[in-house]
């Protein structure tokens, strides 16, 4: 028997995307930036942030239109080699 395969996404699509990273005051506005040079077009509304329980933390939910495979991929490496990124959801 095999191993159930994972849903394959149809392109374009509105796709959701959480990064969390250390708190602080312009987190929100770097996501966002970074996000926007592989899907531009984020509206304000498709945008939150939230702090971690101690505030040592902030995760960031945006939903972009998502093109494809290599545009995600590209966005999450960009995201984690910043530096300030610890996970990309």
């Amino acid at each position: 028997m095999s191993e159930p395969k994972a849903p394959k996404i149809e392109f374009p699509c509105k796709y959701g995307i959480k990064v969390i990273g250390d708190a602080a005051p312009d987190f929100k506005e770097f996501v966002v930036a970074v996000a926007e040079q592989h899907a531009p077009g984020i509206r304000e509304e498709d945008v939150s942030i939230k702090d971690s329980r101690e505030g040592r933390f902030c995760s960031v939910r945006l939903n972009i239109l998502a093109t494809g495979e290599p545009q995600l991929k590209a966005l999450f490496e960009d995201l984690k080699a910043s530096g300030r990124v610890h996970m990309v959801l």
